[in-house]
């Protein structure tokens, strides 16, 4: 049995397995109603179902703080009382299965004054209610969980002025009748309060539909480095959520970031890199992208969506914080994390060619005391390609993730990747005059056993301490390794009166290897009334890449009539041209950055850092240094509006050589940036309008006359508009939309003419994306979801030689989802429109022939 067919049998085994044990659970367990209920008191006439609302970093300043909890016998059964005295309303998400009641109270944590602080538990607290916890189920949610003997418990919500009161009342079997303690219940964890004030408001009904997602991410990391408001922060950044990704059923990640504003594919390297230069804002990004906040220098790779918890991508300059980045942007990839409670979740996708495509994400704690936990997802891949390739997708990917709790101040989180891809090389279509040729947009011009395969292999630990509530230090560091093989056809000259291409045998191997250390000082504190958040870091990284190119001439082919297979493959040694691939870059980074509060309304963010870059190549090497600031403020005239205002510089090396070997000087980048951001909807709905302008100079492009090797561009500048609106409208409602218009051109250079568009650049795109699920009735858990991707017309190279024409993609799904099931049918391209997705960046490679109509179809299961 071969590895491929291993690695399928044994994942969909799994899957099928988990499913045929949910659906059996689902048969013999009878079905409980849960009454819930919840009395106001002038705040809101109901809870509105909501998780995962920050992100998970312990701290955050918006939690609300649960500083007591109290269970009290009623002559029903049992009140669990959730204390807060911070003023805000908790809001649940229901969880519930068997006889477990489950709720989770996200932007809440449980902060005990006696006990660990972290966990309250009363055991048999009534007759037919075996157990209530409450703790805290991750850095940002609150779990309450009350387990019945004979079956789930009815619970009734109330509002209260201490906070909110889950009222239990057990299921009462033919043998048994509910009784009062004797004794007061055991508790690991007691406070001493009032009794309630007897509720004289009448309840209404709560309506409970499960867990939902939601479309809005109020906090994000990426652009301080520490969990902070985005209302809070003076630049652009827009956050795709989990449930982003499972509503469109995303495979690539690049599929997922076409939902924000100003992002654009790039060049590809024959499809196999879909990260390797997303356009961001006019500039294509360099590898710029990040995991976790890791510099991910593996750039030639495909991003797996398997373990990703959302996408965070900044707008602009972000060298400040992580170093040598284009200015256009960078694209964080947060993964998932270790959960507190068990989690179980099953997935199988198929869809148009052949597309198979397994998934198993698996968390919980690993000892009694809840101090080791663990994650493990796993995912294999393959078909899916409409290209007439012999050449299939083939991906295997697992990520195990342990996180240990050594103490109540320090936290140990191992971390392990494993990617193992092979799929075609594929340069695409190609120009033709001013556009692109007219043929079929499955038709291979390479050869049809074109492959390229790699294995991405990463290793690492976070450790963070805090000291006290204010204080805390991180240390990070993270091992990868990518080994890739490609042989394939390289296009070259088109004859356009006979339709013959030019092409050339090409094989290679490379190897990148980087080490990376992150040590990270936070601290909070005031001078006066004015309260500061610093953080002072140094980063270290170490890259090697090393490998050889080699080259032979090779028959043409037709595009209008092709014909494979004129000529074998020659054997290694039969190569003509041989070129040797090697780099080493060695990177110290210093950066201080201070969030000041200097009122309630008024933040100022300030922060600089200082590189030093060593590289070195077979034949030259160059040392450079930067210093790369960022000044911003953000005023708040009313609580849901800031108003924001940004000035920042990048610094990053180039990685391209001249024709004679010499490395190119580094790419400086300079923006300016003023927006206003929005939460409407009582937070629900998050919108951004930002207008920026950035130049920058030195970028490396293809040179005309070699190919394979680069000269630097003069100088480039891009401006323009770009609005974001993501949330929930209304309960199960959600929408994230965005709008773009872009200018981005030369403005200095001694080879191209000043002026020119830059390639794969639109004046406008736009994005709408919405789903609505009904809430009540027979037809609860059934949604619908349209999807419309605009983009305009492009220039297919700097020379502007031709144009990408625009398109509408339509997009559609239908999917149902009952207790812990979900299942779906998405269609993209719907009416099956020939577009240009990555238009590449010469005319022999326009990359990206967007897929015809194509279904996919999906049913998971969480337990």
């Amino acid at each position: 049995m071969n590895r491929q067919l291993f690695y399928s049998i044994c994942l969909t085994g799994i899957v099928s397995a988990l499913i045929v044990q949910s659906a059996s659970a689902e048969v013999v367990q009878p079905k409980s109603s849960v009454s819930q209920n919840i009395t106001r008191r002038g705040l809101r006439e109901r809870l509105v179902n909501q998780a995962e609302l920050l992100s998970q970093v312990p701290n955050s300043p918006t939690l609300v703080e649960v500083t007591g909890v109290e269970a009290t016998p009623t002559d029903k059964g049992v009140e669990v009382i959730l204390q807060s005295t911070q003023g805000q309303q908790l809001q649940i998400t229901n969880r519930s299965a068997d006889n477990n009641f489950i709720a989770d109270i996200p932007n809440a944590q449980l902060r005990l004054p006696s006990g660990d602080g972290f966990t309250f538990r009363s055991q048999k607290p009534v007759g037919g209610i075996t157990e209530i916890t409450v703790t805290n189920f991750d850095a940002n949610t609150i779990r309450v969980t009350a387990i019945g003997e004979a079956g789930l418990p009815t619970v009734e919500l109330f509002d209260s002025d201490e906070g909110l009161i889950f009222g239990f009342t057990p299921v009462v079997s033919s043998a048994q009748t509910p009784q009062l303690p004797a004794e007061e219940p055991e508790t690991e964890t007691q406070t001493q309060t009032e009794q309630p004030s007897t509720q004289t408001d009448e309840p209404i009904e709560l309506v409970v539909t499960g867990e939902q997602d939601g479309y809005s991410v109020p906090n994000a990391t990426t652009a301080t480095r520490t969990d902070t408001p985005l209302r809070d922060i003076p630049q652009s950044i827009q956050a795709v959520p989990r449930q982003v990704l499972d509503d469109q059923q995303v495979i690539r990640a690049s599929e997922a970031l076409r939902n924000v504003s100003g992002v654009q594919r790039g060049n590809t390297v024959g499809g196999t890199s879909e990260v390797f230069n997303i356009n961001i804002r006019g500039f294509q990004q360099f590898g710029g992208n990040l995991r976790d906040g890791f510099n991910n220098r593996n750039f030639f790779s495909t991003v797996e969506t398997a373990n990703l918890e959302r996408i965070e991508v900044l707008k602009g300059p972000a060298s400040v914080l992580y170093g040598n980045l284009d200015p256009g942007g960078v694209i964080n990839f947060v993964t998932k994390q270790p959960l507190l409670e068990p989690f179980y979740a099953a997935g199988l996708q198929v869809g148009s060619f052949g597309l198979v495509r397994p998934t198993l994400d698996l968390s919980g704690p690993l000892n009694p005391e809840r101090t080791v936990l663990y994650r493990l997802n796993a995912a294999y891949e393959r078909g899916g390609n409409f290209r007439n390739f012999d050449t299939d997708v083939e991906r295997f990917f697992i990520s195990p993730v342990i996180a240990w709790n050594i103490s109540d101040r320090t936290d140990l989180t191992l971390e392990l990747e494993y990617v193992n891809d092979r799929r075609p090389f594929d340069r695409g279509l190609v120009a033709f005059g001013t556009g692109i040729a007219n043929i079929p947009f499955d038709r291979v011009l390479g050869e049809p056993d074109d492959f390229n395969e790699r294995t991405n292999l990463s290793a690492g630990y976070r450790l963070e301490h805090r000291f006290n509530d204010d204080w805390k230090i991180r240390n990070r560091f993270r091992y990868s390794f990518s080994d890739q093989t490609r042989n394939r056809l390289e296009p070259g000259r088109l004859n356009e009166t006979t339709g013959e291409l030019g092409r050339e045998f090409a094989e290679g191997e490379s190897t990148i290897r980087n080490y990376e250390l992150q040590i990270d000082l936070e601290g909070n504190f005031a001078t006066g009334s004015i309260q500061h958040t610093l953080l002072f870091g140094v980063d270290l990284s170490w890259q090697n890449y090393g490998g050889v190119e080699r080259f032979e001439p090779a028959p043409s082919i037709n595009i209008f009539n092709p014909v494979y297979g004129i000529a074998p493959r020659p054997s290694r040694d039969e190569f003509s041209d041989v070129f040797p691939l090697g780099s080493q870059t060695n990177a110290l980074g210093f950066f201080l950055q201070d969030q000041i509060t200097l009122a309630d309304n008024l933040k100022l963010l300030v922060g600089g850092r200082f590189d030093n870059i060593d590289q070195s190549s077979p034949s030259d090497e160059r040392q450079d240094q930067a210093f790369s600031p960022r000044v911003g403020i953000v005023y708040q005239p009313i609580e849901p509006i800031s108003l924001y205002t940004s000035f920042s510089r990048s610094f990053q090396p180039n990685f391209g050589n001249r024709a004679d070997g010499s490395l190119l000087e580094p790419v400086r980048g300079t923006q300016y940036e003023v927006g206003v951001r929005g939460e409407f909807l009582d937070g629900s709905l998050i919108t951004n309008l930002a207008a920026y302008e950035i130049t920058r100079s030195n970028l490396a492009v293809t040179d005309p006359d070699n190919p394979n090797f680069s000269i630097p561009s003069g100088e480039q500048r891009s401006r323009g508009i770009e609005l974001d609106v993501t949330g929930q409208i209304l309960p199960g409602w959600n929408i994230i939309a965005s709008y773009a218009y872009t200018d981005a051109r030369v403005t200095k250079d001694d080879n191209l003419q000043p002026g020119n568009l830059l390639d794969g650049v639109p004046f406008n795109s736009a994005s709408l994306w919405s789903t609505y699920e009904i809430q009540t009735g027979n037809f609860q858990g059934l949604g619908f979801g349209l999807g419309l991707f605009y983009v305009g017309e492009r220039q297919g190279d700097l020379n502007n030689s031709f144009q990408v024409p625009s398109y509408v993609r339509t997009d559609a799904s239908i999917f149902y989802r009952r207790n812990n099931w979900r299942a779906g049918i998405n269609i993209n391209n719907l009416f099956n429109v020939d577009y240009i997705d990555a238009p590449g960046d010469r005319r022999s490679r326009v990359e990206g022939p967007g897929a015809p109509f194509t279904v996919r179809g999906t049913v998971s299961v969480e337990f």
